[in-house]
């Protein structure tokens, strides 16, 4: 019995023949169809499993034929085979329902298990077909870990459900703080493949030097240090989802074997030879504009297109309405109980600088304030003021809830420049302020001001997350 019936769309006699053998010898049901006319009429008069699309055709647009369906349910996975020149319609492609995209020439063994994992995916669609209505992520307050329940949320949380089962890949983008890794755990936990592991890697925290070996992984004696084989985060998510965060850090060598991972699906470990085929599903992160990283060169345009198939952009809190005092209620609950504490709500003060605050460390700035007061707090309910300096109370306020900027301690900017200037400042507060200002400097380049300041980037983020940045 054949695994799957696939009907190849090619107008080139020889592409056509060359998949067409492949796919019969893995015991597939194959027919071919040179033109779109011959391919609708196809679709109307058999029912396929698969379908292998060439968007340049002899009679018409490959895209046009994806309104024979609508959403229909019943529909064929479609996987479109593309030149390099024609990757924005392939993400268009992707956009209106495709299950992958393949760039030619096409490797064999990459193209028998994109067509079994589109069979698979089809197979297992069919019964669950009538159960994704948009209604469940507006009856409820709380979404895959997500708290909340305004528009622009409830918008994210029916992007991640009508995506989720694809294998298109995701760009995460929104300030730090605004959960970008409960959105790809949000995905993962959403799809079928909530089986399989989630595995997340901070490509900025990681030493460049070391980040091909934990992305791909290496063999014994690779480098000085490589004492034993390791597999790698991309062959730990197999099956599953693998999370990249902050992959505008990523050094630009590395990123052109990441393009690679994502066109043939095979990885090469740090001093091997073999490549191992890998099946994953991509979400990545960051907290920059990626078209700019882009125009300025930081950024492999090729690379952007593959990775930006489902873009998904978070708001930040202050954008969230009654989200915050929502959130604030669920963590000041959860917070309490972590440090043995019993409250009982938020001192009306607290209630409306909640909601009035800009809270530019989105909800980790908020979590962080909200464990600061419970933990130095005294009565039952949970009071702001304490942990708030004074000059950022007003409403909309930029400074951070957790402690003055050092930057706005020091009387004039001819001081910084000397030893007093450094007066009645703490060492933590002197190396906070060097760092902020270096990141200035850097534009917001985390990697260009750790080379700055002669530290790595690991240690910038780490002194970040500590301060609640």
């Amino acid at each position: 019995m054949p695994n799957a019936k696939v009907l190849i769309v090619e107008d080139s006699a020889s592409l056509a023949l060359g998949y067409a053998a492949q796919l019969e010898d893995a015991d597939h049901e194959v027919s071919l169809s040179e033109t779109l006319a011959d391919a609708r009429r196809a679709l109307m008069n058999e029912s396929f499993d698969v379908v292998l699309l060439d968007l340049q055709l002899p009679d018409g647009d490959g895209l046009t034929i994806f309104d024979a369906w609508n959403g229909k349910d019943g529909a064929p996975s479609v996987i479109v085979v593309t030149a390099d020149g024609s990757l924005n319609r392939a993400i268009t492609a992707m956009r209106l329902g495709a299950y992958d995209f393949l760039v030619k020439p096409v490797a064999g063994s990459r193209l028998l298990a994109t067509v079994a994992n589109a069979a698979q995916q089809r197979l297992e669609a069919q019964p669950a077909s009538q159960n994704v209505p948009d209604a469940p992520v507006a009856e409820t307050d709380s979404f895959h870990g997500f708290i909340g329940k305004s528009p622009a949320m409830k918008a994210v949380f029916r992007t991640i459900e009508s995506v989720a089962d694809s294998k298109a890949t995701v760009f995460v983008t929104g300030e730090s703080g605004t959960g970008k890794e409960v959105t790809a755990e949000a995905i993962h936990a959403a799809s079928k493949r909530r089986a399989g592991p989630f595995v997340a890697i901070n490509c900025g925290a990681i030493p460049e030097n070391l980040l091909e070996s934990e992305l791909f992984g290496h063999v014994k004696g690779a480098f000085t240090g490589a004492i034993e084989n390791r597999i790698g985060a991309a062959k730990a998510a197999d099956g599953g989802t693998l999370f990249l965060d902050e992959i505008c850090e990523m050094d630009l060598k590395l990123q052109v074997k990441l393009l690679r991972f994502l066109q043939t699906g095979m990885i090469q470990r740090v001093g091997s030879s073999a490549a191992e085929p890998v099946n994953v599903r991509i979400v990545c992160a960051t907290n920059r504009d990626p078209a700019r990283e882009v125009a300025e060169g930081r950024f492999r345009e090729d690379l952007y297109y593959r990775l930006n198939v489902i873009p998904i952009a978070l708001p930040a809190l202050r954008d969230r309405g009654d989200d915050t005092v929502l959130i604030a209620g669920v963590l000041a609950q959860r917070i309490a109980e972590e440090e043995g504490r019993s409250i009982s709500g938020f001192s009306k003060p607290s209630e409306a600088f909640l909601q009035s605050h800009a809270w530019p460390g989105n909800v980790r700035e908020l979590q962080n304030a909200l464990r600061r007061a419970i933990i130095t707090g005294t009565g039952k309910q949970v009071d702001l003021s304490g942990v708030v300096p004074a000059g950022s109370r007003a409403p909309n306020a930029a400074a951070s809830l957790v402690a003055p900027s050092p930057a706005a301690l020091m009387q004039t900017p001819e001081s910084a420049s000397s030893v007093s200037g450094f007066a009645g400042m703490t060492l933590d507060q002197i190396e906070r302020m060097a760092i902020e200002q270096a990141i200035s400097r850097a534009s917001g380049n985390i990697c260009k001001a750790a080379r700055g300041l002669g530290v790595s980037p690991s240690t910038i983020y780490r002194k970040l997350e500590r301060w609640g940045g």
